[in-house]
């Protein structure tokens, strides 16, 4: 896409892979925004390239929305992608106040912001297939979104809120949900990057409940392919599914890690107590977006773990320098 593009979350790990998808476009003008400072090679895979065409701004959705809209104006995007979040579900019950404020209450003070400004020809709004709970059957976009979890409902309250103002303002709005992401440049403790550097450190890994939730595990650059497709040639108003061909239970997926790294998964794993609110399943139907866009995902499962494991392997000692556990920010 050779066009002016705005990334709200641009140091998180999707919004990190969509930069650097869209900088492969030497035309294309990206303004990344995020809450934290510009993180480094480990976590940004865009920073291995030198192309001016990015600019980086530190903001923060809940307390700089006057600097988010000032930049913008001064960027003026034709697109705006937000992958802006509070993401992790397990927190979310410690913390619910927190996700309400930032993936709602933040959001809408953000899209009453947005609304009025011309220059915006479409705005993706990056929602989560969490809102539905547990997916049984199949799953399209037509579906009723029943969440199970703090985040899942302040999830499920955003996409509501941004469709009223798609109705009231014909506001540009367009919606994707995409399955488990993963791939290099993960955050650390995700189950992917976080099996591997268990067995790297001579770890156990633990399953919560036995590994038996079945997850739609999508490598990251399949996904910002399609958000790249629903973001030119979307129609207005829609709402899109990214998933792969089928789901996995997670120790399906642990032991494939297993066998990539030479180790016993028999002898590496342990089942531990599932989480709170944890759903059985999430297989979604990505029917909609391979025939109306031509997408579909390309990157299997044993060469996306392939590339984690390279990654990890290049970042060895900067990933020993990091925390391995989720650290909560309001």
């Amino acid at each position: 896409m050779s066009r002016r593009i705005a990334v709200l979350g641009s140091n998180s790990f999707s919004g990190s892979d969509f930069v650097d998808y869209l900088l492969e476009e030497p035309s294309s003008q990206v303004l990344g925004i995020s809450r934290s400072p510009e993180k480094g090679a480990l976590f940004l895979p865009y920073r291995r390239r030198r192309e001016s065409n990015f600019r980086f701004v530190q903001a923060d959705l809940n307390n700089d929305l006057t600097t988010i809209l000032r930049e913008l104006d001064r960027f003026e995007p034709e697109y705006i992608v937000n992958f802006a979040a509070q993401s992790e579900v397990a927190p979310s019950w410690k913390y619910p106040a927190d996700w309400f404020q930032t993936n709602t209450v933040a959001l809408a003070r953000l899209v009453d912001g947005l609304k009025d400004r011309r220059y915006i020809k479409k705005y993706l709004h990056i929602s989560s297939p969490e809102v539905y709970g547990t997916c049984v059957g199949r799953i399209d976009e037509r579906a009723p979104v029943n969440p199970s979890t703090p985040y899942a409902a302040s999830k499920a309250s955003a996409d509501l809120l941004l469709q009223t103002y798609q109705k009231h303002y014909d506001f540009p709005l367009v919606t994707v949900r995409a399955t488990n992401v993963y791939g290099a440049y993960q955050q650390l403790f995700k189950i992917i990057p976080r099996s591997v550097i268990r067995l790297r450190r001579g770890e156990t890994i633990e399953l919560h409940g036995g590994g038996v939730a079945v997850k739609s595990f999508i490598h990251i650059r399949d996904v910002s392919r399609g958000e790249a497709l629903i973001l030119e040639h979307g129609r207005m108003g829609e709402l899109y599914h990214l998933s792969p061909d089928h789901g996995y239970e997670v120790r399906d997926v642990v032991q494939r890690i297993c066998r990539a790294m030479g180790e016993d998964a028999a002898k590496r794993t342990r089942a531990v107590e599932e989480r709170l609110g944890q759903d059985a399943a999430y297989v979604i139907d990505s029917s909609k977006a391979r025939t109306e866009l031509g997408w579909r995902p390309t990157i299997s499962i044993d060469e996306g773990i392939s590339g984690v494991i390279a990654w990890v392997s290049q970042f060895w000692e900067d990933i020993l320098q990091q925390p391995l556990e989720y650290i909560h920010t309001a």
